[in-house]
């Protein structure tokens, strides 16, 4: 993703399922006379069928997944996942 004075860049370590997102604003529109800024923040994913078990030990089921908030169909193309629960009713 890039935007004027904004630049994103994500590096992967795809055996920890860990991303860190590196954030690097420059330009004019930054205080305090610096010429650039860089953030970062990790994050760990998981892939839907993680996200399935763990629901369904904590007593969920899933309900339907899509693609994205739109509702396209969630193939294996899919870069991302919108996942419903549903809690299990004992008995």
């Amino acid at each position: 993703m890039s935007q004027p004075g904004y630049l994103l860049v994500d590096t992967y370590d795809v055996l920890r399922q860990h991303v860190i997102s590196h954030h690097v604003q420059f330009g004019p529109e930054l205080s305090e006379g610096r010429e650039a800024r860089i953030d970062r923040t990790p994050h760990r994913y998981i892939w839907p069928a993680e996200l399935d078990l763990m629901a369904r030990i904590a007593g969920f089921e899933l309900e339907t997944r899509w693609a994205d908030w739109d509702g396209r169909e969630f193939t294996a193309d899919s870069r991302s996942h919108v996942s419903v629960y549903r809690l299990l009713t004992p008995g």
